[in-house]
């Protein structure tokens, strides 16, 4: 006797009972005190958008973070100086730990600051700067802050450094 799951050419074939389509649910419509705050939202937005392209029209206003060039100046010179600071100081000096842990709370500061101006992405004391930064912390996120620099390092970061002085200097 055959199974009854088989199909062979003996067998009956049953008919297919008919598809029947499932009764769908609308969603639920979202409550009603949803929607005035949606309307506010939308008002409050679009009014903003109004405003500041009112303001850039009228004004050219930049960006609250936006630095000056005197200060953009000013501050690199000064991670300049602690960079060479750092870097020239004795290995067996007490206070390296705390003057490495100085310099890269500055140097994190400064490419924080200085890293989305795109007027200043282009400037080569910029790039030298930024290069030299990355190099610093990569050494000392990887050896610590005692270790004491190869001096092939050494010399490529202050050359960055000269670099970056000269370029600042002539106002790139």
């Amino acid at each position: 006797m055959a199974s009854p799951t088989l199909v062979t050419p003996t067998s009956k074939l049953k008919p297919l009972l008919p598809i029947k389509a499932r009764a769908t649910q609308t969603p639920p419509s979202p409550p009603p005190h949803q929607q005035p705050l949606r309307r506010q939202f939308l008002c409050l937005a679009a009014a903003a958008a109004a405003t500041t392209t009112a303001s850039l029209a009228l004004g050219g206003v930049q960006s609250a973070f936006a630095a000056s060039d005197e200060e953009y100046v000013k501050e690199t010179a000064e991670v300049i100086n602690k960079v060479r600071s750092t870097i020239n100081m004795d290995k067996n000096d007490p206070n390296i730990a705390s003057a490495v842990a100085e310099l890269r709370e500055a140097s994190n500061s400064w490419v924080a600051k200085y890293r989305r101006e795109k007027a200043l992405l282009g400037r080569a004391s910029f790039r030298d700067m930024y290069s030299a930064l990355n190099a610093i912390s990569g050494h000392y996120i990887s050896f610590g802050p005692t270790a004491p620099i190869p001096a092939k390092r050494k010399a490529r970061i202050l050359e960055e450094m000269d670099t970056a002085e000269k370029a600042l200097s002539r106002g790139r």
